[in-house]
């Protein structure tokens, strides 16, 4: 096992740059996740510590010794990509085994490392099936373990399940948390899926734009995001937004609703005011017939709704903006009806409308 460290790292393909001045320190035995769009510089950043792109600027240490100019094959690191890249033409167990006799390692050490891996992902029983007789999640574990045998420094999963379907990606989130509480190897893992990135990471590291937009446990990025950008990413459903102003007196006004802060907020909009986004989390409002109300908040017209079994998620017309507010499972909204939005401000953020930038 070892720790990585990419200090201001950057890669630029001529005039175009990729990825900017990334800084990450990865602890030994940690589960990093690096998440955000496509094009974001995530699975650049991955092939930098690989070996596969070489880095522009900046230095990348693995346990650490310096790594820029050293061989992929020689960083000791496993990768596990996309595509299972499995040999169609040899069973689970030649797969597996393929990069062991490639190093010249004897046979029964070979033997011994392949049925320690097979056993840990369920494969005892399927060494001398061929690809084509596997299953898409077999195929996976195949590639997985084919990674593991060679025991190496730090693993790298590039969007390992995305060419599976949405229960077995389930299936293998699970297998993957379980894999590494079991081996306990620094693990590099990149995804778009913010549903992954919160349920494997110890930490995430979310990237737009090839810039490291934050860093931190999954639940604090998530309750306290930096910037509209990530607040807007990290979460299922996605946060909702509302234009609107903040005045001289603590009120955030919008279409139809003025809100005044309460005072446990006022001290962090001192000395702001002019155009700003609220931003609010599906599970901080709730519904109330606009009938029911003397003092009404923000108003919407329900448009769609997605009985979800344990829960209902509603889509409301607000104005130009349409946001989703999560409701209980028999939820009695009907599409057409006009609603109230009942917001909980304290669980609410502030985003400067021109920088992003989180204001409280």
């Amino acid at each position: 096992m070892a720790g990585v460290v990419l200090k201001n790292v950057t890669k630029r393909f001529g005039e175009v740059v990729a990825v900017r001045d990334v800084n990450i320190e990865i602890e030994d035995g940690e589960f990093l996740v690096l998440v955000g769009p496509s094009g974001c510089g995530k699975t650049t950043t991955l092939r930098m510590v690989a070996g596969l792109e070489e880095i522009s600027e900046g230095d990348l240490l693995i346990d650490g010794k310096r790594m820029n100019n050293v061989h992929p094959k020689d960083r000791d690191i496993a990768m596990v990509f996309q595509s299972y890249a499995l040999y169609p033409h040899m069973n689970v167990m030649q797969n597996m085994s393929f990069g062991l006799k490639m190093r010249g390692m004897k046979k029964a050490e070979i033997k011994k490392r392949v049925q320690e891996t097979a056993e840990i992902l369920g494969l005892g029983e399927l060494l001398g099936r061929k690809p084509k007789e596997l299953s898409g999640g077999q195929r996976q574990r195949v590639a997985m373990g084919r990674a593991i045998v060679r025991k190496p420094k730090v693993f790298l999963f590039d969007e390992p399940l995305s060419n599976l379907d949405a229960k077995l990606r389930v299936q293998m989130r699970a297998e993957i948390a379980k894999l590494h509480r079991r081996i306990g190897t620094t693990i590099i893992y990149v995804t778009h899926d913010q549903v992954e990135a919160m349920t494997l990471a110890d930490r995430i590291v979310v990237m737009q734009g090839g810039l490291t937009q934050q860093v931190g446990a999954p639940l604090d990025v998530f309750e306290h995001p930096r910037s509209r950008f990530v607040a807007g990413f990290i979460g299922s459903p996605p946060m909702n937004f509302l234009a609107c102003t903040l005045d001289d007196d603590a009120h955030i006004k919008g279409e139809g609703f003025d809100i005044a802060l309460p005072a446990s907020l006022r001290h962090t909009v001192e000395g702001k005011k002019g155009d700003v986004e609220l931003g609010i989390r599906p599970t901080n409002i709730g519904l109330r017939s606009t009938a029911q109300t003397d003092n009404p908040g923000p108003r919407g017209v329900v448009e769609v709704i997605e009985p979800m079994g344990t829960e209902t998620f509603i889509s409301i017309r607000v104005g130009e903006a349409a946001l989703i507010v999560r409701d209980e499972a028999r939820s009695e909204a009907r599409v057409g009806d006009e609603v109230e939005l009942v917001m909980d401000i304290e669980r609410a953020h502030l985003f400067d409308d021109r920088t992003g930038e989180l204001i409280f």
